[in-house]
């Protein structure tokens, strides 16, 4: 577990030293120590523990509201919206998915705010690569029986978003505005 502190610390580092701003620093590296250790231990235990996205989520609503309280509206919002869709998805299909993978993904929302839509079709697209992947190794029905947590999928897109995600979103906006 020692590796894994030390990779998020060093993960957090970079993605906090290229935001724009001190918020989204301070905001992003933070998400960073919390998404590391979750998607570790999904990994292992295939859960992703309250005891982190709990306190995580009240960080980021504190550490939001002292450095960017203009932004916190649409974090909260993001949350909520990021978080809702994958419950409604958890809620189709108890099987597929748990609700941690929807506590963190609120939680991701509360730190990336609008940028959390990049981090879940990240996500998203990461996880079907992978199972075509297995599905081209293994074959379809071993790969519709292998089980994956999504926690790590999840971190992975979180990151990707905290490095890129504004950039998505602007260029998105733009093109479509």
């Amino acid at each position: 577990m020692v590796a894994v502190g030390a990779g998020a610390v060093a993960l957090a580092v970079v993605v906090a030293v290229v935001q724009s701003s001190v918020a989204a620093a301070v905001l992003r590296g933070l998400m960073v120590l919390a998404l590391v250790p979750c998607a570790a231990i999904d990994i292992e235990k295939r859960i992703i523990p309250n005891r982190i996205t709990g306190p995580a989520s009240v960080v980021a609503l504190a550490a939001g509201l002292a450095l960017d309280p203009g932004g916190e509206l649409t974090r909260v919002a993001s949350a909520l919206a990021a978080g809702g869709f994958l419950l409604i998805a958890s809620l189709l299909r108890p099987a597929g998915m748990g609700m941690g993978d929807v506590k963190l993904t609120g939680m991701m929302g509360l730190f990336l705010g609008r940028s959390v839509a990049v981090a879940l079709f990240a996500a998203l697209l990461a996880s079907v690569l992978t199972g075509v992947v297995l599905a081209t190794r293994r074959g379809v029905y071993a790969a519709r029986k292998t089980a994956l947590p999504f926690g790590p999928y999840l971190a992975f897109g979180g990151v990707l978003a905290a490095l890129v995600g504004d950039a998505i979103i602007r260029a998105y906006l733009h093109l479509h505005g």
